[in-house]
């Protein structure tokens, strides 16, 4: 069933594309192609421009693509289900597991697999991306909530604007940090050297990443940090880190030469998620169990005991403090 959204202008001379990105939590680009698509109408009329100026009182109307019956590519793994209910999905995302198709990725993604089990899927985001609110990079693992229907899309991408959706990260890392915390805020954009990385570049988009020390290896050369992401940009946390000369263990493209070389996955893994439900109202917060590798990892080369109190969520979410918003 396609689903429609009314709005009413209320600011006189604003961009199409700005009114509705505001209204709906959405890109300007992800407007752009709702625009592409004739789904978008002023006063009954399509329009094709996205910097089309609006008056007040002007009825803008959007009507929301079907998802396609595209058939999912074969699928030969699964993905642990964490929560699941009519508005949202979250599960715990496998390393080296693709979030959404693209031309350069052949193999199976997380969209194919929720295509293959007949979940119900949001289509803001066009095709290729149904349900998909945020992504996780290729190799890292852990906790994502997938949108099963339009009304949860919007809310939980206004969460991840107004940053009241949070995500913790744990990585291992060497060298060790100096700083207790370390709050890096530079704008990341595509790297000039090398188009596979991104990097610090002041025509870069904003991003800001808070890093905190939780506990060191028995040999005191790795460090396994907490990481709080304010914004979600292409491989923010790693670029950050490169930036003050630490990457993490099996990182291949940011990362050094030696230990990272010996590792079959990044040991970086998004551990908490948090944000308020779309239809009950209430925070809701779930945890991402470590796989195998990451937790043999972990048990070889910290103390056991220490690192499961460190990682206790109440612990975790105690570390970071809301002046670094």
């Amino acid at each position: 069933m396609r689903h429609e959204e009314l709005f009413t202008v209320d600011e006189e001379a604003v961009r199409l594309d700005v009114f509705l990105s505001g209204q709906l939590g959405q890109t300007r680009n992800q407007i752009s192609q709702l625009i592409e698509q004739n789904a978008v109408t002023i006063d009954g009329r399509a329009t094709a421009k996205a910097g089309q100026k609006l008056k007040i009182g002007q009825s803008v109307a959007v009507v929301f693509p079907e998802a396609k019956s595209t058939p999912p590519q074969a699928i030969d793994f699964d993905v642990e289900i964490l929560f699941e209910d009519d508005d949202v999905l979250v599960i715990n995302k496998p390393s080296s597991l693709t979030v959404h198709p693209a031309p350069s990725v052949k193999e199976p993604t997380l969209v194919d697999w929720l295509k293959h089990k007949g979940i119900s899927l949001s289509t803001l985001s066009g095709e290729e991306r149904h349900g998909i609110v945020h992504r996780l990079d290729r190799g890292t693992s852990g906790v994502m909530v997938v949108a099963k229907n339009n009304r949860a899309h919007e809310a939980l991408s206004l969460q991840l604007q107004d940053k009241s959706m949070g995500r913790f990260y744990l990585a291992v890392i060497t060298p060790p940090l100096k700083e207790q915390v370390t709050i890096i805020d530079r704008p990341i954009g595509r790297s000039s050297h090398n188009r596979l990385k991104m990097a610090i570049t002041e025509q870069g988009k904003n991003a800001k990443t808070e890093f905190r020390k939780l506990l060191l290896s028995h040999d005191e050369t790795l460090e396994l940090i907490a990481c709080k992401l304010y914004t979600g940009r292409t491989h923010q946390i790693r670029v950050h880190l490169e930036s003050i000369s630490r990457h993490i263990i099996g990182d291949h493209l940011y990362g050094s030469h030696g230990k990272s070389e010996r590792m079959e996955r990044i040991l970086l893994h998004a551990y908490n998620l948090y944000f308020t439900h779309p239809s009950s109202g209430k925070t809701v917060s779930f945890i991402a169990p470590l796989d195998p590798v990451m937790d043999d990892y972990l048990q070889k080369h910290f103390d056991t005991k220490e690192l499961h109190a460190l990682i206790d969520p109440n612990t975790l979410e105690h570390h970071f403090s809301t002046e670094s918003f």
